[in-house]
């Protein structure tokens, strides 16, 4: 297929467009109008107007009752209809002092209706018509990817730096960008085969360079929630692919919180990858991700003891041996103490998840600082960290957990740490101390700041208990209902009304919360801005299509 054939089957596209917005335009006008005169009645207009040529004007009125009572007997009304706080009538030979007549439409109702009816079936149409032409997508797209090379080939050009005061046969115009170090020899090569200058060098400080990440096949299947957030790295910051993907898993496990959501979102995974497979050849990434994530919420739910909001003692005995110690109710307490207990066991997780994740924050920062003073200043704030655990542990926990002694020295000793070594790139070192006290107010609201974020992990107890207290509620309402064959379908209804609605808000929870600790208190204390653009290299793109 030429590019003219692709350019008129594109006319056409676009043609059936244009007339699809033309009929839903109609209809949208033609229902706006049934729905103003449903009130009425099926009469046409064309009557009226008969009826006026021979002497008898009949002029329709929307009047509120109160006018309508108070009107003169002078005026002959023709009562057509009574609604709630409007009369409809026709006045006879004259009209209403002070109100509008009702605008006559172009049709009868039947004729709108059957003007929508004609809409449609056109509409009908051109969707048959786009159908057909959509087998040509593959042929067009490919064009597309050509033209829009030849845009960025062109733009490229244009903007090529010349030379100036030079004649012309000695003009020389350059081209700069970036290049993956890995692939610098290609760009050489390519360089000494068409007789080219080439010169490359490391990026500058003050260069913005794109961000090329290349992950594992495991790490990777985070990337389309990258995608899907607009999040990239800059080119001097952390690649947190892998963390960030374990920790994520984590996150969705306990905020979803439930096996049998878990079990329901890995059939979910396992029929869209089977599906994909057969359709490519390979399992996309993104089914890849939510069998992984389904697969850690029912490891989750398994081990905590929940399925579908069930009481755990009415569980079968089977899944009731996969629930670990620490979250199964202990039978020697009532039963407020024993969930007591299993929900203060969770909110202990959260935090040790927490210190874990920021504690591992740290350390790579003391990595890429090392063998610099200013590595002092991130274990000193590594140890004040582990200091205010302790403190959130006593505080969110209760008594049962004390702030040991040494706690303290390290919240003190961290923070001093800190202040004597985060200014120390160079130069007199007490001048520089100097530097970091005169930023006081701002690291002590810092120091303040992380205490919060140990304490924003609570959110994954938090956010995991409503999902699990609402699973109960539907349960309970379901069978609340009277005995009989409406239990079953109210009873089923309800089920699957209820737990769906949970599985939707968990889904949003995930995004709000689970991303969130990730992307705020996780690449924060990172030092991460997710300042970066994503490398598209410039090439010569092309697509094979069969013609």
């Amino acid at each position: 297929m030429n590019r003219e054939a692709e350019t008129d089957l594109v006319k056409q596209i676009l043609a059936c467009e244009d007339e699809l917005k033309l009929h839903q335009e109609e209809i949208t006008a033609d229902s706006r109008e049934l729905s103003r005169l449903e009130a009425w009645g099926d009469f046409n207009p064309e009557d009226l107007q008969y009826l006026a040529e021979h002497g008898l004007n009949l002029t329709l009125y929307e009047l509120p009752v109160k006018t309508y009572n108070s009107l003169p007997e002078d005026v002959k009304l023709l009562l057509i209809s009574r609604l709630k706080t409007m009369v409809l009538c026709a006045a006879v030979n004259c009209t209403v002092p002070g109100e509008i007549p009702v605008a006559l439409p172009q049709k009868s109702i039947s004729g709108f209706n059957k003007s929508i009816a004609e809409h449609r079936d056109d509409i009908a149409g051109i969707e048959r018509r786009l159908l057909q032409l959509s087998k040509s997508a593959p042929k067009i797209d490919a064009e597309l990817e050509k033209l829009n090379t030849d845009i960025e080939f062109e733009t490229a050009k244009v903007n090529m730096e010349v030379l100036e005061e030079v004649p012309s046969e000695l003009t020389v115009s350059w081209i700069h960008g970036f290049v993956p170090e890995d692939l610098a020899g290609v760009v050489k090569r390519g360089a000494a085969e068409n007789g080219w200058a080439v010169m490359i060098d490391d990026p500058a400080e003050n260069d913005n360079p794109p961000t090329l990440t290349k992950n594992g096949k495991f790490a990777r299947i985070i990337q389309p929630l990258f995608n899907l957030l607009g999040t990239v790295p800059g080119y001097r910051e952390y690649d947190i692919s892998l963390s960030y993907l374990i920790f994520f898993s984590v996150f969705f496990a306990m905020i979803f919180g439930d096996a049998g959501y878990g079990s329901l979102l890995l059939i979910t995974g396992i029929v869209l990858a089977v599906r994909s497979k057969k359709k490519t050849g390979k399992v996309g990434d993104v089914y890849i991700l939510l069998l992984l994530l389904s697969s850690c919420t029912l490891v989750w739910g398994a081990i905590t003891g929940a399925w579908f909001g069930i009481p755990i003692d009415v569980l079968p005995n089977f899944m009731q041996k996969l629930i670990i110690p620490p979250f199964f109710p202990n039978p020697l307490l009532s039963e407020k103490e024993a969930t007591d207990l299993v929900q203060q066991n969770v909110k202990y997780l959260c935090f040790i998840i927490a210190i874990l994740q920021m504690g591992l924050a740290h350390i790579k920062n003391i990595i890429r600082e090392f063998p610099k003073l200013t590595m002092f200043s991130q274990l000193g704030w590594l140890c004040m960290m582990a200091g205010l655990y302790f403190v959130v542990l006593f505080l969110i926990l209760g008594p049962q957990f004390t702030i040991p002694s040494f706690a303290l020295y390290m919240i003190g000793g961290g923070l001093a740490a800190f202040f004597i070594f985060e200014n120390q790139t160079g130069g007199n070192f007490f001048k520089n101390i100097l530097k970091s006290f005169a930023n006081f107010l701002t690291t002590f609201l810092n120091a303040i700041s992380s205490f919060s974020d140990i304490i924003s992990y609570i959110r994954l107890f938090a956010v995991g208990l409503a999902g699990a207290s609402i699973a109960s509620s539907f349960n309970n309402m379901a069978m609340g209902l009277p005995a009989g064959p409406a239990r079953i379908i109210g009873g089923v209804i309800i089920l699957l009304v209820g737990h769906g609605l949970n599985l939707a808000m968990n889904a949003l929870s995930v995004i709000v919360h689970g991303v969130r600790l990730n992307l705020l208190e996780y690449a924060g204390h990172l030092g991460m801005e997710w300042s970066g653009h994503t490398y598209t290299p410039f090439a010569l793109k092309s697509k094979g299509t069969k013609e």
